[in-house]
């Protein structure tokens, strides 16, 4: 999905989750964060106007300071490890005026979202290069509300640059190509990370879809974007082990997070204490068919055809001669999600909960803009990293194991069966989700 940026541009490397940009507006600039961590609510301000609160549902969601505490983020931000001087891109699809309610201010959503929960004030800039001319810069649909403020939660300091994209120009395999290629380059020139959920830009396609030469546009692109030292993160897909809009159903894949330069990322089912936030354990995100139509929703995953296996990947366990997806996990399942707030009809606000690898994936964007502030500089492919450590000692102290549950998917009656989750690596988890406060400095170093 297209994130909201947020502070002009500093660096001329980036860690590329997915995003772009150009000519900016924006916003004014945080409070010193170290106050801000201090009064970081650990359950939502009752405020006025609440017209849906997800926090009292039987299945509740999660504050950001629960979920940041649930993932060992919230002593890295004590210390005041919280994303400055980093800028995060967010490629988000364009809204136009024509489509209320479905879209709302981001700067309302966002000053709402930092007054409930004690985050400091978002710097967000908007760049409309390839936003087309009936777009509205601060309009936003709700997946470019939940990655920003996922991103916000998590590297409250960080700068966050909304990248706008004419969904049109993403409308075919071959036009999404084009057009990735075109925003990546955009955002590595002066961003370090890029979060992206998907092409159409809150969803993967599934490889199939592309020619190989569509694909070769896709990885040309993110080799420019590690040649500036840019990390490049992307959800790995909602659909399990079917790829993304594939008819008839078949096993697959999705791109850009099968690509070997992308740290794909899966989904999760995260249980944490609801008061104190401790870790309590995951499992892999899947949910039957039924509340979101006649198919099923889970962590997308399995092996490329496009792609063989990157050399960071040789000798794992139950990966064989292609590449695998995907690389790492997080929260992705609605019922255990961490709050957005996003304005409605009339005035009032609504707590929603976050879903979808649209989700995990912003919350490794802003895990990567922690490591390079710790580090000092931009991390970039991350990925041989995070191999390392994951198959080294440290593994079960930096990553959650994630060993139960699988992407199996069902699609208009059809069953494909998918991965199950185990221990190390595995095609519906990946290494599983981070312990930050180990994590990130090990990163960084």
């Amino acid at each position: 999905m297209i994130k909201t940026l947020l502070a002009a541009a500093v660096a001329a490397s980036l860690t590329v989750i997915c995003g772009c940009g150009q000519s900016a507006r924006s916003a004014p600039t945080s409070a010193h964060a170290a106050s801000a961590h201090a009064a970081r609510a650990g359950t939502a301000a009752r405020l006025p106007g609440l017209s849906q609160d997800c926090l009292t549902m039987p299945h509740p969601c999660y504050t950001p300071r629960i979920f940041d505490t649930a993932y060992g983020i919230q002593p890295l931000l004590d210390r005041g490890i919280d994303g400055r001087g980093v800028t995060v891109a967010l490629p988000e699809a364009a809204a136009t005026t024509a489509q209320p309610p479905q879209v709302t201010d981001i700067r309302q959503d966002l000053a709402d979202f930092d007054s409930r929960f004690g985050l400091p004030m978002a710097r967000i800039q908007i760049i409309t290069t390839l936003a087309g001319p009936s777009a509205s810069p601060w309009l936003a649909g709700a997946e470019e509300v939940q990655d920003t403020e996922i991103v916000h939660a998590v590297a409250p300091d960080a700068t966050l640059r909304e990248l706008l994209v004419a969904p049109a120009a993403l409308s075919t395999p071959a036009k999404a190509a084009t057009t990735f290629a075109t925003y990546v380059r955009i955002a590595a020139r002066d961003g370090q990370v890029i979060s992206q959920g998907g092409f159409g830009l809150d969803y993967n396609l599934g490889e199939n879809g592309f020619t190989s030469a569509e694909a070769a546009t896709v990885n040309s692109a993110l080799e420019y974007a590690a040649a500036r030292h840019a990390t490049f993160i992307c959800g790995s897909g909602d659909q399990g082990a079917i790829g993304q809009g594939s008819t008839p159903p078949v096993r697959e894949v999705t791109l850009p997070a099968d690509d070997p330069l992308v740290l794909g990322v899966g989904g999760t089912s995260l249980t944490a204490n609801p008061v104190t936030g401790a870790y309590i354990g995951e499992t892999a995100w899947y949910a039957p068919p039924g509340a979101k139509g006649d198919y099923s929703v889970g962590s997308g995953g399995g092996f490329s055809h496009l792609f063989t296996r990157p050399a960071y990947q040789d000798g794992v366990p139950g990966i064989g001669a292609w590449r695998g997806v995907p690389d790492v996990a997080g929260d992705a399942a609605s019922p255990t999600g961490m709050a957005y707030a996003r304005s409605a009809p009339g005035g009032a606000f609504q707590l929603k909960p976050t879903g979808g690898t649209s989700a995990s994936g912003p919350l490794w964007a802003g895990l990567i803009a922690l490591a390079d502030q710790e580090a000092g500089h931009p991390l970039g492919f991350v990925n041989p990293a995070i191999y390392r450590i994951d198959r080294g000692p440290l593994y079960h102290r930096a990553f959650h194991d994630i060993t139960t549950g699988n992407n199996t998917a069902i699609s208009n009656g059809v069953t494909i069966t998918g991965y199950q989750a185990g221990p190390g690596w595995d095609p519906a988890t990946g290494w599983g989700t981070p312990d930050a406060q180990i994590l990130i400095p090990l990163l960084a170093r």
